[in-house]
């Protein structure tokens, strides 16, 4: 989830990038998106046909972020009515203040009685106005949340790696599996992450050549903790309308990113689904991540 943005991306139309010649995954296990908010945008309104999409572009699996306690329950319905649905629930950085008194508790509630994951959670140093120490609290609390009961959690992170890093390092108890989602730390970040335990994100940022940090930062990442995802409503490819992303433009990311990486397609599609089954293992709803 990021900064709303608006308007057709045009920055890097030279790259030419469109549905009719991305790659199509064709072969089990297609792809599965490791971060989406079919809750938001227009997603909310027209889910269905961009589920019908999205297989029909080889999408396996989507997962789905809740952000604030307003969307947790429709979030969940989604997971339940869904077979190829799996489902985080958190408190994004940009909702702290906005929290109600028994925010925490609910959350137990939810993840204790349901196999959903953590997330979407962070820290977000970009914001202007934010209170750091409310942020870091909120964060820490649900990623204890999720080291009690052992579920992955997925983490938001935008001008804060240094402290993400800190804070992290710090815990007695860390989650089973973590997620930087729609990286946009340092390439050199990167290995400091992965020893946490981090598995890092790859979004269509990286469609757009002038944004060489992500670029560069996606090719440094270890094969086996490498996920993409689209982050859909937003950030979409270059050549969509950027709060008009959906799962099924996922093949464009993993077309730009096997290029980068000096890759096949087929195999970044296929270690990406093998890394987000084993990640959101615990998190199936209703059907298997196969």
């Amino acid at each position: 989830m990021r900064t709303p943005g608006g308007g057709v991306n045009s920055c890097d139309s030279n790259h030419g990038m469109s549905m009719a010649n991305s790659f199509h995954v064709s072969d089990a296990p297609g792809l599965v998106d490791a971060h989406c908010h079919l809750q938001d945008g227009f997603l909310r309104h027209a889910l269905e046909p961009a589920l019908i999409r999205a297989r029909a572009a080889g999408v396996r699996m989507m997962c789905c972020n809740g952000t604030h306690e307003g969307d947790w329950d429709y979030v969940l319905g989604l997971g339940r009515s869904h077979a190829d649905i799996c489902v985080s629930l958190g408190l994004h950085p940009w909702y702290v203040a906005e929290r109600g008194p028994g925010w925490l508790a609910r959350l137990e509630e939810l993840v204790a009685g349901n196999p959903v994951g953590v997330g979407e959670i962070g820290l977000d140093n970009a914001l202007e106005e934010r209170n750091d120490a409310e942020q870091e609290e909120v964060f820490l609390a649900q990623m204890e949340l999720a080291a009690r009961y052992g579920r992955p959690v997925t983490v938001h992170c935008r001008k804060a790696f240094g402290r993400l890093a800190d804070l992290v390092g710090g815990m007695q108890r860390r989650p089973p599996f973590m997620m930087l989602h729609a990286y946009a730390g340092s390439h050199e970040m990167v290995p400091v992450f992965e020893k946490l335990g981090f598995h890092i994100s790859i979004c269509a940022s990286i469609t757009r050549t002038a944004n060489r940090k992500a670029r560069t930062a996606c090719t440094k990442v270890s094969p086996e903790r490498l996920l993409v995802e689209s982050d859909s409503p937003a950030i979409a490819p270059v050549g969509v309308d950027f709060e008009r992303n959906e799962p099924a433009y996922l093949p464009m990311v993993v077309e730009v990113l096997a290029e980068l990486r000096g890759e096949r397609p087929e195999g970044v599609a296929a270690q990406t689904a093998a890394n987000a089954r084993a990640f959101f293992g615990c998190c199936e709803s209703g059907g298997a991540l196969t």
